[in-house]
């Protein structure tokens, strides 16, 4: 039994590099495609192995999928919002220094989740029902404070508002596998690349040190911030990390593109911690990778403890996966001319919406596209476009 968990975390972090370094392929795609599997796959493996499995591949795509969102601003769902500061740094020749910041905030984002887990425990059995009436008000004073807290004000609300109504159409679509590549990727990726390529950016050379340029005081200010925020995402049906990510830049403010980075990077680990951690405590399975082990295997506390236990072996290996491959993008990447590396990627995020979703996908992808372009033309913040996945969950709610 030993052997088989062992080997089953190794085979979920080889293939949560694959995952990771590859735009698109998300995680939730293996993971169902392992169910679809599992009749066959249990005859060989237990479920605490295939859920193993799926833990360890889980975490190494968290922190591998941080190169493409840096180097290729091909965001995934959980980092959409890191996608403009990392871009800025690798600009400026930091791309490394931006994914190591990245993974510290998801490293140390992790660590910090595992041991608010008892705290977890009682607020979930003690105070979310007493919140649970007027969770939803909150959600709307928050997002009524993040734009009122904004110099255009006008441009901020349109773009919550139609960036919100694109996500409540979207979602309303019958049949599309994966609204949110499309949806995320036109909004934070195709937009940004688009604007770089008419501004004739070139990739400057890219600086490789161990140093990590954020100070102790912006890394608490973002785990303390993500700690909130990823209380309250797993009481809300629908709300993720991105959206989590967007509450706790408001709760702690003003965090700079370097404390964002890492704030974003926590995020990711700490919602995948929770998610574990509210299916055991509450039965509710919120993440993808969740809802899986859950058909597969009923969790006690001995197996709890024991994928908390993969999470770390997992997060520890990966982080210096993640340097390794970052040092070799960074050489490759100012080898490339940028103009044509922008044309591929958006070739690549058009195609992928086809194969995903198909045409429906491009009509998507293109709507997302031209409101992305709201927030560099008129100087508003990006995070207003994470309206696409609030305002869904407020009107859930309401009606």
């Amino acid at each position: 039994m030993f052997m088989e968990v062992i080997l089953a975390l190794v085979l979920g972090v080889l293939i949560g590099i694959i995952t990771g370094l590859l735009p698109g392929l998300h995680v939730n795609l293996v993971a169902t495609t392992l169910l679809a599997l599992s009749p066959i796959l249990l005859t060989y493996f237990s479920p605490l192995s295939l859920a193993v499995f799926i833990i360890s591949l889980s975490v190494t795509h968290s922190f591998l999928d941080t190169i493409p969102s840096v180097y290729l601003g091909a965001p995934e769902n959980e980092n959409a919002l890191s996608v403009l500061p990392g871009q800025k740094m690798l600009l400026q020749g930091m791309g490394y220094q931006a994914v190591k910041i990245t993974i510290l905030g998801t490293y140390v984002g992790m660590v910090v989740a595992i041991l608010l887990i008892p705290l977890f425990i009682i607020i979930a059995n003690k105070i979310y029902p007493l919140l649970k009436p007027i969770l939803v008000y909150l959600l709307i004073a928050l997002m009524a404070f993040m734009i009122f807290r904004e110099k255009q004000r006008f441009w901020s609300f349109l773009l919550f508002m139609v960036s919100g109504t694109l996500g409540v159409i979207v979602f309303s679509i019958p049949n599309l596998n994966e609204p949110l590549f499309p949806m995320l990727s036109g909004l934070f990726g195709v937009s940004g690349l688009v604007i770089s390529y008419f501004e004739n950016t070139k990739i400057p050379e890219q600086i490789v040190t161990s140093k990590i340029n954020l100070g102790l005081k912006e890394l608490f200010k973002a785990i303390f911030g993500s700690s909130l925020a990823v209380f309250l995402i797993q009481f809300f049906p629908g709300l993720g990390p991105a959206q989590g990510a967007v509450i706790s830049n408001q709760i702690v403010k003003d965090v700079k593109d370097k404390g964002y980075l890492a704030l974003v990077g926590a995020m990711g680990t700490m919602s995948v911690v929770f998610s574990l951690v509210t299916f055991y405590t509450l039965g509710k399975a919120k993440d993808g990778t969740i809802v899986v082990i859950s058909k597969l295997l009923e969790i006690d506390f001995n197996s709890f403890l024991l994928l908390i236990f993969v999470f770390l072996i997992a997060g520890s290996i990966s982080v210096f996966l993640t340097l390794s491959f970052s040092k070799i993008f960074s050489k490759l990447i100012v080898k490339v001319n940028y103009k044509r590396l922008i044309v591929s990627i958006i070739a690549f995020i058009f195609l992928m919406s086809i194969f995903l979703n198909g045409w429906i996908g491009v009509i998507v992808l293109l709507t997302s596209s031209a409101i992305g372009l709201i927030a560099p033309l008129k100087e508003v913040g990006r995070n207003h476009a994470m309206g696409c996945l609030i305002l869904p969950v407020i009107l859930y709610f309401l009606l």
